[in-house]
């Protein structure tokens, strides 16, 4: 059974400094796989081989940190979600655990009665109006770190400042802009929880 722990409103490197510590517990056998729920106060973030011409607005503060993926944001009304889970023991098929994490948010949406989709050759989930989702992974000693960020009802705004994943032109939505109705966090940390424990069998069995 994964452990899921509420984290609140959490800072982005308090964050980081949390899940390292749980990797390596996990990775040594002295803990549990964990599920980290929690939204970030308002800051961005990029990968390790991100591309800082992504952000547009000069001297907005910028956290490069070591997941995969391009430039993102992160804030309040955003629900992010840090799987530390055991590759090793669950097949290690790194795309077969991104297709999982698109599969949970695309579930998760659905439960708001929004439709959501992948869209091919990139990761992430998308609904009409744009982006909803963000995933952006790292690996060590096949155990998961950082991981996916469902856009519930955040100022959108933010995103202006940057190319968002990368991706020029690229239009975010929430859960909120999609359903044209209020939309509280604390339900869609509900919902996806449980949907977390009942798909990741599906896709990610212990063996």
């Amino acid at each position: 059974m994964v452990r899921v722990i509420d984290c609140g409103k959490m800072d982005f490197l308090d964050a980081l400094r949390l899940q390292e510590s749980l990797v390596a517990a996990i990775a040594s056998g002295k803990s549990e796989e964990s599920l980290l729920l929690l939204e970030h106060p308002s800051v961005y973030t990029i990968g390790r081989g991100g591309s800082e011409a992504n952000l547009l607005t000069a001297g907005t503060p910028l956290i490069r940190t070591n997941r995969g993926g391009e430039i993102t944001w992160h804030g309040p009304g955003q629900l992010v979600g840090y799987p530390l889970l055991e590759l090793g023991k669950r097949g290690k098929d790194l795309h077969l655990y991104l297709r999982f994490l698109e599969e949970l948010l695309i579930r998760c949406a659905e439960e708001f009665s929004v439709a959501a989709w992948r869209m091919p050759g990139r990761t992430g989930v998308w609904a009409s109006c744009g982006k909803l989702a963000s995933i952006g992974v790292g690996v060590r000693r096949w155990v998961t770190m950082h991981g996916f960020a469902i856009n519930a009802s955040p100022d959108l705004s933010h995103f202006s400042a940057i190319n968002p994943c990368g991706i020029h032109g690229c239009s975010v939505s929430s859960l909120e802009k999609e359903s044209c109705r209020p939309t509280d966090i604390a339900k869609v940390k509900t919902k996806l929880t449980r949907l977390f424990l009942d798909t990741l069998p599906q896709y990610l069995p212990v063996i």
